[in-house]
């Protein structure tokens, strides 16, 4: 029986340490658990400043490049006013001169006017000088050596 004792000690003491065992890798995987969480907080927490780090940075960015374009629209906006008005004042000048040329054409053909209601028969005379010396510089340009033009061999063969 004293074995039985001893059996049933050693078991009792056996299952105390397998407990404490257990007990003490269980603290271990609280305490490794426990670690695992701060870890992952920690990162967590890390993650977080680098994300809002990063969105400070996109502003920023938004911010820079809200200014260029700004920037090159209001330059843009002078170089258009600039063509416009480079534009406008070109028309001006152009049409100054076109009315100026105009009123000028207006004043000689009314004076032309006048003369030939004034001298028929000048302005008769001086239109039937201007076709005979017409038909007569055509007649000498179409004298040449050739007597049939090149074009009117061309039906003839």
């Amino acid at each position: 029986m004293a074995d039985n004792d001893t059996s049933t000690a050693n078991s009792a003491d056996g299952n105390a340490k397998t407990r404490a065992a257990r007990s003490s890798s269980a603290s271990r995987g609280s305490a490794a658990s426990r670690g695992n969480t701060r870890a992952a907080k920690a990162s967590e927490d890390a993650m977080k400043k680098q994300i809002a780090e990063l969105k400070r940075e996109v502003n920023r960015l938004n911010r820079a490049l809200s200014e260029q374009a700004e920037e090159a629209a209001g330059t843009a906006h002078g170089w258009y006013r600039s063509a416009a008005d480079s534009a406008s004042n070109l028309y001006s000048g152009a049409s100054d001169r076109a009315s100026r040329a105009a009123s000028q054409l207006r004043t000689q053909a009314h004076s032309v006017s006048e003369t030939v209601q004034q001298n028929p028969g000048t302005f008769s005379t001086a239109m039937l000088i201007g076709g005979l010396v017409g038909l007569l510089a055509g007649m000498a340009i179409s004298r040449s050596s050739d007597p049939e033009p090149d074009w009117l061999r061309r039906w003839h063969r």
